[in-house]
């Protein structure tokens, strides 16, 4: 039986070799095929290449020994897993996007050199994490905690119900547990107004939340009955409890509304926080693949 590839950018900088490895990884927890993939352009600066970097041939050599070492390292690291590469001309993301149309998974990593290598949150990054049909993985952070937990953001929204199926397939093929957590928003006056203090039962919108986070949770427990739960139900800024929590974590998951919305704003203030300041990778999922 064949299984959906999981697609890996990469543009030889330290970043793309860990995100190479961590896609590796997960192909073979999924008996998957991996396949590699750079994208290039003929308007690079001639010093990325040195002396002969003007010329085309010399480049599209360049990539090909490029993508062909990434994948002689993803082979010696996960012998059992069916490895390929491809070195394009083209847009990087738009590259990238076209790989992964189909693919169980597409990993990035948090910034490279050039291509690939926008900034974290550059035009590459943005388009991929915005516009994949699946689950998009940005390998930040520390990716050697194995036994860290899956951590879920849920929101009570649909992309959190895809954020969970997947949190709970992959602490289950893992052997790990699963944290789930719900934010809830704790009302304050306006900056500067001198207000009465404000009827709020703190203590019973926390029960309420959790309460609600336990009804979510319940199919998922009895569909993963092997899989341990947590429930986190904090005040305050999603990003930040997520964040927070990302320190003992292997992967942090969070479900996207789209193309402008990701547990309240995809790519913008939760996502860029999660993106710039989770201490382990995070994914991105959409629900145009929702089963």
């Amino acid at each position: 039986m064949s299984h959906p590839d999981i697609v890996v950018g990469t543009d030889g900088s330290e970043q793309s070799r860990t995100a190479v490895r961590w896609a590796a990884a997960a192909a073979r927890l999924r008996a998957a095929p991996l396949k590699i993939v750079t994208a290039y352009s003929w308007n690079w600066p001639p010093e990325t290449f040195g002396s002969l970097g003007e010329l085309p041939e010399v480049i599209a050599q360049q990539f090909d020994q490029l993508a062909a070492g990434a994948a002689a390292e993803a082979r010696a690291l996960e012998p059992g897993v069916e490895v390929s590469w491809a070195a394009v001309t083209g847009d990087p993301a738009q590259a990238l996007l076209a790989a992964a149309r189909s693919a169980a998974m597409l990993v990035v990593g948090n910034r490279g050199r050039g291509g690939f290598a926008s900034l974290l949150l550059g035009s590459v990054s943005q388009q991929v994490a915005t516009h994949a049909t699946g689950p998009v993985v940005v390998v930040r952070g520390r990716t050697d905690s194995p036994s860290g937990p899956i951590v879920v953001g849920v929101d009570g929204s649909v992309p959190a119900q895809r954020a969970l199926m997947l949190g709970f397939d992959e602490a289950q093929r893992r052997g790990i547990g699963l944290v789930a957590v719900r934010s809830y928003p704790v009302p304050t006056p306006p900056h500067g107004m001198s207000l009465p203090p404000l009827d709020y039962d703190q203590d019973a919108a926390a029960r309420d939340v959790a309460r609600d986070l336990n009804t979510t949770l319940t199919p998922w427990r009895e569909k993963f009955p092997l899989v341990p739960v947590q429930t986190v139900t904090e005040p305050g800024s999603p990003a930040k409890n997520l964040v927070d929590l990302s320190s003992d974590a292997t992967l942090l998951i969070v479900g996207s509304r789209g193309h402008s919305a990701l547990i309240g704003s995809l790519l913008g203030s939760v996502g860029q926080q999660l993106l710039h300041h989770a201490d382990c990778p995070v994914m991105i999922t959409h629900l145009e693949q929702a089963t």
